[in-house]
Order: C-alpha cells, then structure tokens, then sequence
C-alpha cells in the first residue's frame, strides 16, 4: 500500500500541496471571472462601459435607467431606524375595528401597553405562581401578537392566527380540554356525597344573576350587549376556560378574546378573589365545622356514573351533549381501567399540547381595538362580579342546607361551586386551615368543585338551546 500523507508526519509535503491546490483555484477563478466580461465590454449610448474587474468604475448592470437608486448612509440609518420596535411604539398609528364593528383609531403606545400587559400576565404566573400553567402562554401570546412588524397575529400565514383559526375560533380546542379534565377528574366525593351538587349549582347563580346585570350595562353610553353577547359574558361567572371559550364561539366570536382572558384571569386569581368572600359570609364557628370521613366509593359506581350522566344529558338537554359528552367521555375512560394508554395520553401529553395551542390561541386575540374599549373593559368587571356572585352564592346555599340537615356542612367548601378544578377546592381547604390546621376539607369541597363543571356546561347548554 502507498503510505498515506499524514500533516504531523510530512507537514512540508501537505503545506505545498494545499498551496498549489489554492493557487490553481485562484487562477481558474480569474479565467472564468474576466473571459467573459471581457467579451461583454460594450458601450451604452452616454459611452459609459459596464462595470466589470477590468472597470470598477463602470456602471452596474441594470442601473443604467435608475432601477437601483442611490444608497447614502444616512437614508441606511433612516430606514433601520423607522423599522424598529421603539421607533413604532411611538409614532405608528392605524385604524383597527373593534368586536362592535366600529372603527378605532390605534395608537404605538397602546400596542407598547398590550406588551406590558403580556409581561404583567407572565409575571403573575412565572413569579406569583397564579396558574402557570395558563398564564405563561397566554402572556407570551399577548406579547408575540403585539410586536410591530412581527406580523404574527396576522392571517392568513401569521403564526398565532393559524393556532387561532385552527381551534380556538371553534369548539375543537375547548372538547379536547373538556376529554382531558375527564381523564383527570375524580368523581368519587361527588357520588359519595351526592348534597354537594347542590353547590356546584348554586354557583351558578353568578351566571345567570350577571346575565340580567349585562344587559343592564347597556344603559351605559358607549356599551351595547345583544343578548347573546349577555350569555357569552355572564358565562364567566362558572370560572370555566373551556365552556366560555365554546359558548362564546357559538353565541358570540367577536367578544371571545376579551371573556376568555376574563374567564382565564378570574381562575388564576381564586386565591386572592375567593377568601375575603368566604370569610366575610361566615362565622369562625361555620369555619370550624368538621365533616365525617366519606365513604368508599366501589369502582362499579365510578364507571357507570359518566355512563349516566351523559345518558341523561342526551335526553333531556342535549345541547350541552358535547361538554359534558367529551367530559364523561375522558372519565369513561379513566375509569374502566381497559385503555391505561388513551388516559395518560388525555391527561398528560394531549392535555399539555392543546393546553399551550389554546392559550396562545387566547392570547393572541389580546390586542388594543379588542381589548381597550368601554365594551371589552366592562366585560373584565362584570366578569368579576358573575365570579363573586358565584362564590357567594355557594357559601350561602351551603349555609341554607345546614338549617336542615343533621350532619352539618361546613360552608367554605360552597365557594368550591365553581369550575375552577382543583384550584377552588385547594381555597377552600386553605382557608379552613387557616382556623384549624386539622380541618382537612380538600376531598370533601372536590364534590361541589366537580359538580360545578358540570353545571356550567349545563348552563351553556341552556343558553345556547335558547338563544343559539
């Protein structure tokens, strides 16, 4: 065999051959470079050649009409100057339609607030832990959908407005959701102690009592709500994503940006909404009830209860057979023991994906003409209202049931009423710590907690029967 070249063994021997290897392609090049431009020398009628190595101050070819304009420093600076984010925050201004259809004049600053909301969003997540698992995407989105020139939130090839498009504008984000709190959800305290249902409706109260006070707003110069704009925004009040997201895509696609934040914003913050309201309509005595173990749940009942449940949905109201089908669904699925693969995938994998799709999505509709107008800011306050009333609503029922029952309920596990899984719950139990650290109510409030989402989807099954 013929001894390879080797650098460390014959480094003179390889350094001259890559030096003739560089020299012929330096010298190929410049046959190839000045062979035909020297054939391609010819003259324009001014007499000007074109440029070429052998005339570098010729004219460019396709230059000589003026199609290139002259470049100057200054114009270079100019224009990367007035395509930066600082420059449009202050100077851009565009007209934009609101949810109503009117016209809306945007400012930069506006879209500049819309990024510091965003920020705000991410911080409150990231930093104060407030359902991070929502608000970090949907702060992202608020800020991504809002950079100038980005072009994200802009269809038909933007990012954010195909995530939008694809699931968030209709019903297919919201049921896949909805399959994957099945899979999640325990229903066992809720069959165990069938009184706490009682709650989970009770809390929606908040829905129907902000129904009227929307439409009340309309008294408001410069607030107009149809009625099923009503129904879209009371539905905030159940403090459930998914089914405001879907009723709102039914009833109402211009108001969905502004009540699903809403709706969003109001389950992260239970924990600061809620314990004021529980412990203003209680007593320390009310606090301190403790209620009995409860029982066990055979497996049998757990199985056959989505099968129920979603049998008499069909019957009696099936316009909310798709929420609480997808639901009973997932539960099914959890609870047959048969499909251990379709259930991890519902409540980890699938869940998570569509999770940040829908949040994104959500966020992406965070933009100055959907959300700095009176309309879209009344909405957040009577967003609030329907969440408060709801939380008071079940601390009440709750308070009205122990005026005939034996086995006392303790009323704090009444705010649990709401849809806000497990969160509502976890205040519940909280604040009854907070007075005796061995009052552990978490699995007893999971009975209204999870009658609660089913009770809003009944809620917007009923408004949508009636007004869809």
């Amino acid at each position: 065999m013929t001894p390879m070249l080797n650098f460390k063994r014959d480094p003179v021997w390889v350094t001259k051959i890559c030096f003739i290897m560089l020299i012929g392609a330096m010298a190929i090049s410049a046959v190839l470079s000045f062979a035909p431009r020297a054939q391609a020398q010819t003259v324009d009628a001014a007499g000007n050649k074109p440029a070429s190595y052998l005339n570098m101050d010729g004219l460019i070819e396709g230059t000589e009409h003026g199609e290139i304009p002259t470049i100057s420093i200054s114009s270079f600076a100019r224009n990367i100057a007035e395509t930066t984010g600082l420059y449009a925050f202050i100077t851009d201004v565009k007209d934009m339609l609101t949810p109503g259809g009117q016209t809306m004049t945007i400012f930069g600053w506006q879209e500049l607030l819309m990024v510091i909301v965003g920020f705000v969003i991410v911080w409150l997540g990231a930093a104060k832990n407030f359902e991070p698992l929502l608000l970090i995407p949907i702060g992202f989105g608020t800020i991504f959908v809002n950079i100038p020139f980005a072009g994200m939130g802009d269809g038909p090839h933007g990012f954010l407005h195909i995530i939008y498009e694809a699931g968030v504008g209709n019903e297919f984000f919201p049921l896949f959701i909805f399959m994957g709190i099945g899979a999640m959800t325990d229903f066992g305290p809720l069959i165990a102690n069938p009184k706490t249902a009682l709650l989970g409706a009770a809390a929606q109260f908040g829905v129907f009592g902000t129904l009227f006070g929307v439409t009340a707003m309309n008294l408001i110069p410069g607030v107009n709500f149809t009625l099923k704009e009503a129904c879209a925004v009371a539905i905030i009040g159940g403090a459930d994503g998914p089914t405001t997201i879907y009723i709102a895509a039914k009833l109402a696609p211009q108001l969905l940006a502004t009540v699903a934040v809403a709706a969003y914003s109001y389950m992260a913050l239970v924990p600061l909404i809620q314990p004021p309201i529980m412990k203003a309509l209680t007593t320390k005595e009310e606090r301190l009830i403790k209620m009995k173990q409860m029982r066990h749940v055979p497996k049998s009942e757990k199985i056959m209860f989505p099968l129920i449940v979603f049998s008499l949905t069909i019957l009696l109201l099936p316009a909310a057979a798709p929420l609480i089908g997808c639901l009973m669904f997932g539960n099914f699925i959890r609870e047959c023991g048969l499909v251990e693969r379709l259930s991890k995938t519902l409540q980890n994998e699938l869940m998570n994906i569509v999770s940040i799709l829908l949040s994104l999505g959500v966020g992406s509709q965070m933009t100055p003409e959907k959300f700095l107008n009176p309309s879209s800011l009344s909405i957040v306050a009577l967003g609030l209202l329907a969440f408060c009333i709801a939380t008071a609503a079940g601390v009440l029922v709750a308070k009205f049931m122990n005026l005939f029952l034996k086995e006392k309920i303790n009323p704090l596990i009444g705010s649990a009423g709401v849809s806000a899984v497990p969160m509502a719950a976890r205040v519940s139990n909280k604040v009854g710590l907070e007075d005796d650290p061995g009052n552990f109510l978490l699995m007893h409030a999971m009975g209204p907690n999870v009658s609660g989402v089913i009770g809003t989807a009944i809620a917007a099954g009923i408004m949508i029967a009636c007004y869809g």
